[in-house]
């Protein structure tokens, strides 16, 4: 059964269930089908060894009836979350060499439910781009092709989306702090969600804006997102933005009964250059939605357009603070010194070598923001307009809303290089639809809903009331039932 590799979490664990395969089957299925999508680039490191040890125990405990629902699926892990004894760099070479000697509580939790960990996957450099172009690996690969161009997998967890849409691996972790899951899953056809702020532990997760990023499932069904999703969150000492909720059983929630369900479509969504493509897939859902059983309503989210703005100064202070701990004393890569060099110049050395361009540019903006001048004009005039804008969305949900359907993305995935050489913000445009959600800490979810006029993919957000994954989840698998979405890349690698 050498087409294993293709199934979704829900049907292996059945499959293995039942006796059809086992664990080590499905690992090696994955495993050689990396090996012969090298093309891709989505890998940045490979663990075929751990992946069998840990297939093997999974087979035991399957065996013996211990068994949950992530027993023995194989995954992809971005490259942002510390794994034991494995490199855990960020994609950037300030991390070459970082072997953690500890496991971050969302990869521990998948491997305490019995999880298989195939290896590490490719990103931007410290989650910081909407192309994976960014990373010291090289750029990931799209696997969707149309012509002759390269596409951009979207970012920053390109090698997660990468990997889940050309079937090397059942599910891959993500981790939100503009778009970074959801983006990505429009831009592949996958599904990507964004847990409420807090949900998620983030602890040993390598930090790029500590009050924005969320950890999440990219997986190929909603199903399979309600399965990850229920393995992954937990309550986390560790982490002291973890909240103090039970996790539910996500699985048991998607009943696809959405009847009376209030969904807001909001105004300022519609923007000026928006292609007529995404606009008429836009109403598409709504009326997918409206023939499920739900009301759709107009609503005002009026702070929105600032959010992008307010964002861009948010994360790049935040990323300034988190990322003075690379300096080349503790860990990490250390730059070669010259006779005479002091700290300073190693310090100066190190980082100069270490951070790729995009990266030294969100840190001195950051640095700029939260200058002595400057930080009242910039860093707190955002903080404010944040306040403002989950302001909007607390009140639209006081008035009713269950959810809220917007695009996902601005377009369709674009070629690699196309954006590099322009204006930086016409790249950060491709977070147009998603910062807000981080900024109010809300989930939001992207459902592969259609192709464009090239048969690229498309994908559809909706975002939920704080802590109502699990009726996301509903809305979304409804969505996702309803668009009947089967696609998938022609293999050209």
């Amino acid at each position: 059964m050498s087409d294993l590799n293709q199934l979704t979490i829900a049907q292996a664990r059945d499959g293995l269930r039942r006796g059809d395969f086992t664990s080590l089957d499905l690992t090696e299925a994955c495993l050689t089908a990396i090996e012969g999508a090298w093309a891709l680039n989505a890998y940045s490191h490979l663990t075929p060894e751990r992946a069998r040890e840990m297939a093997a125990a999974a087979d035991g405990r399957i065996g013996a009836g211990d068994a949950p629902a992530m027993c023995g699926i194989p995954l992809g892990i971005k490259d942002l979350f510390c794994t034991k004894d494995v490199p855990s760099q960020a994609a950037s070479r300030i991390l070459d060499g970082f072997l953690p000697q500890y496991e971050s509580t969302v990869t521990q939790n998948l491997w305490n439910a019995g999880a298989v960990m195939l290896g590490k996957l490719s990103m931007d450099e410290f989650a910081m781009g909407s192309s994976n172009e960014s990373a010291c690996y090289g750029p990931v690969v799209n696997p969707w092709k149309v012509d002759d161009r390269q596409l951009t997998p979207g970012g920053s967890s390109g090698g997660s989306a990468a990997a889940v849409a050309a079937d090397l691996c059942m599910a891959a972790t993500g981790t939100d702090t503009g778009g970074s899951i959801r983006q990505p899953a429009a831009f592949t056809g996958t599904v990507g969600l964004k847990p409420t702020y807090g949900r998620v532990s983030r602890w040993g997760v390598i930090a790029f804006a500590s009050s924005l990023d969320q950890a999440g499932p990219m997986t190929k069904t909603v199903r399979d997102a309600a399965i990850m999703l229920g393995a992954m969150a937990s309550v986390d000492p560790k982490d002291s933005t973890s909240a103090e909720r039970e996790v539910p059983d996500y699985e048991a929630a998607l009943t696809g009964d959405i009847r009376g369900k209030r969904i807001g479509i909001p105004r300022e969504y519609r923007m000026e250059g928006m292609s007529d493509e995404i606009d008429a897939l836009w109403r598409r859902g709504a009326e997918m939605l409206r023939d499920a059983g739900a009301e759709i309503v107009d609503i005002s989210l009026p702070h929105t357009k600032y959010a992008l703005p307010a964002y861009y100064v948010i994360a790049p202070a935040e990323a300034s603070s988190n990322l003075a701990r690379y300096d080349g004393v503790r860990y990490g890569r250390r730059a070669r010194l010259g006779q005479g060099d002091g700290v300073v110049e190693m310090y100066e050395k190190t980082r100069a070598q270490g951070f790729g361009p995009e990266v030294q540019r969100r840190i001195m903006i950051g640095t700029y923001v939260l200058s002595a001048g400057f930080y009242d004009a910039y860093y707190n005039r955002a903080r404010k307009v944040r306040a403002l804008i989950k302001r909007d969305f607390d009140q639209a949900y006081a008035a009713g809303v269950d959810a809220i359907l917007t695009p996902a993305t601005p377009s369709a995935a674009f070629g690699l290089g196309e954006m590099s050489g322009k204006d930086p913000v016409e790249m950060y445009l491709n977070d147009v639809f998603t910062v807000t959600v981080n900024l109010a800490g809300l989930p939001g979810i992207s459902v592969p809903v259609g192709l464009d006029g090239q048969g690229l993919p498309l994908g559809m957000q909706l975002i939920g009331r704080p802590w109502d994954e699990a009726g996301l989840l509903n809305l979304a698998q409804v969505l996702e039932s309803a668009a009947g979405f089967t696609a998938k890349p022609t293999r050209w690698w």
